[in-house]
């Protein structure tokens, strides 16, 4: 039997793909800048320059690709590495890198808007909240348990509540620029004082982690 008839898909599949890739990097666009009951899938599919019909075969409706669009949103802003220990850098070094990364993740102009459209659409409907929430924070926070939990085992801080911790670091990384930022009041910290802010948080966390 020929192999000719297989060649068309295969070709195809590269096709597809790239258009799924073109469908979410609009669905991000709209959503964030237009929310979501303001982005219909005429527009996604408009400005990612392909069918509707090509939109709804690969996103079955309007909730599925909202739910894509966060999901790749939030990986691409979160490197699968973000939450690794090096071997030989200090567990202050690694909280360093890591609470400056959030810290620019966080303040971000794509990472506010993505957080003032939750929290209109978290009281309009729960779903998109908790889309939104897996996909994100708590990924977050699971990511900084783990970390928290093998820097637990190597005794230099004690760490009994790995998860409580990390959301306690986290939280306090956001701290009071975030939220000013995040109601669009005052300008944000200069890079000078922003770097500050987060190695006082270290610092205070090693401190109230360090064994006594």
């Amino acid at each position: 039997m020929s192999d000719n008839p297989l060649v068309p898909n295969a070709a195809g599949r590269p096709k597809d793909m790239a258009k799924r890739h073109l469908i979410l990097e609009a669905a991000k666009t709209l959503f964030l800048s237009k929310g979501f009951a303001s982005t219909s899938m005429d527009a996604v599919a408009g400005l990612a320059g392909v069918s509707k019909l090509t939109v709804y075969s690969h996103f079955t409706d309007k909730e599925t690709l909202f739910s894509a669009a966060i999901l790749a949103k939030c990986s691409e802003q979160l490197p699968e590495l973000f939450f690794e220990l090096p071997v030989g850098a200090s567990i202050e070094t690694t909280l360093l890198n890591i609470g400056k990364g959030f810290y620019t993740l966080i303040n971000s102009e794509e990472s506010l808007n993505l957080h003032r459209l939750m929290m209109t659409l978290g009281s309009q409907d729960p779903k998109l909240s908790q889309i939104f929430f897996e996909a994100g924070p708590e990924r977050v926070a699971l990511e900084m348990e783990r970390l928290l939990s093998r820097i637990h085992q190597t005794g230099e801080l004690q760490i009994e509540k790995p998860l409580n911790a990390a959301e306690h670091f986290f939280c306090l990384i956001k701290g009071a620029p975030n939220f000013r930022r995040l109601y669009g009041y005052g300008e944000p910290l200069s890079a000078e004082a922003g770097e500050a802010h987060v190695q006082d948080v270290v610092s205070l966390f090693m401190r109230a982690y360090r064994p006594v």
